[in-house]
């Protein structure tokens, strides 16, 4: 979501203690659960947050846990295949190349005010009079993507077009704006001809009343995209994966401070808990990367 999860930063680590810790042999790695986060926020944000999260999980699992705010989600994914993690978000594509290759299993998510797992969209949209109807139309005509790196502004966009065959990097004029909002600004000012547009940035512009629904089309919608997962280490003891997994399913961010409450509702989770999530959720990232021939490795 906002999507770019890969930021330059430090590997940081440090440990929390947890309160008591339960009897001898509940938690492995001689009682510390070591939590792996990907910096798509800066350490100095993201630090803090973390931080207090990782110590709320420990005081429920009754173990130490030590945070590892990575430098990108390659040496997260490095840490988790070495066994060097026990947990790690992942964004959604670093969690498919986490699954394959660090046996990483995601258990968990952060929920919608329905409570079940939050989502967006990714679409491709036109304005009435462009001369496009369809989403064939769209071949040849000036569009305008957000980031390279986004997921929802770039790769969700161009494995449409694809999917509609039409090649999204030569099959049409590819503008790449910046942002979301500067793609939206393209469209709204009828820069391009169609272009990318995402859940979030409309419920955006409608919270600044600048979205008027007449004045685009909709010519193409993905699948609802999950957010990040929590996901924990395949190869952890049953009972203790079974018993990591509700507590990271069940999750009050509520109980966080406020400051904490803020950054993740900005970022992530609007309604401030998580739900159980699954593996299957991403097989349509899965499918994103066998369309676009997508190599996870070198994001």
């Amino acid at each position: 979501m906002k999507v770019s999860r890969i930021f330059a930063a430090a590997a940081l680590v440090a440990g929390f203690a947890a309160g008591a810790a339960h009897a001898e042999g509940t938690c492995p790695n001689d009682g510390v659960v070591r939590f792996g986060v990907e910096p798509y926020e800066s350490s100095q944000r993201l630090l803090p947050v973390y931080k207090d999260l990782a110590e709320m999980i420990g005081k429920k699992i009754g173990c130490k846990v030590e945070l590892y705010v990575a430098t990108n989600y390659n040496a997260e994914i490095e840490a988790m295949r070495n066994d060097k993690l026990e947990i790690g978000e992942f964004g959604p594509l670093g969690y498919v190349l986490a699954h394959q290759v660090a046996h990483a299993e995601a258990v968990a998510t952060f929920a919608g005010e329905d409570g079940k797992p939050a989502s967006y969209t990714a679409s491709i949209v036109t304005w009435p009079g462009s001369g496009v109807k369809a989403i064939a139309d769209v071949k040849g005509q000036s569009f305008a993507y957000s980031d390279p790196s986004s997921t929802s502004g770039h790769l969700f966009p161009a494995y449409g077009l694809s999917k509609s065959g039409i090649d999204p990097d030569n099959g049409v004029k590819a503008i790449y704006a910046g942002s979301h909002t500067a793609s939206f600004e393209a469209l709204r000012n009828h820069k391009v001809q169609a272009g990318e547009l995402n859940s979030e940035e409309i419920a955006s512009a409608k919270l600044h009343n600048e979205f008027d629904p007449n004045a685009y089309v909709t010519l193409w919608q993905s699948e609802p995209i999950p957010l990040d997962p929590l996901a924990v280490r395949g190869n952890l003891p049953a009972e203790f994966k079974a018993r990591l997994a509700k507590v990271l399913s069940s999750l009050d961010l509520h109980e966080l401070p406020e400051a904490d409450q803020k950054f993740l509702a900005a970022n992530e989770n609007p309604a401030l808990k998580t739900t159980a999530q699954s593996d299957a959720a991403y097989n349509q990232i899965r499918d994103l990367v066998k369309t676009l021939h997508v190599d996870l490795a070198k994001l």
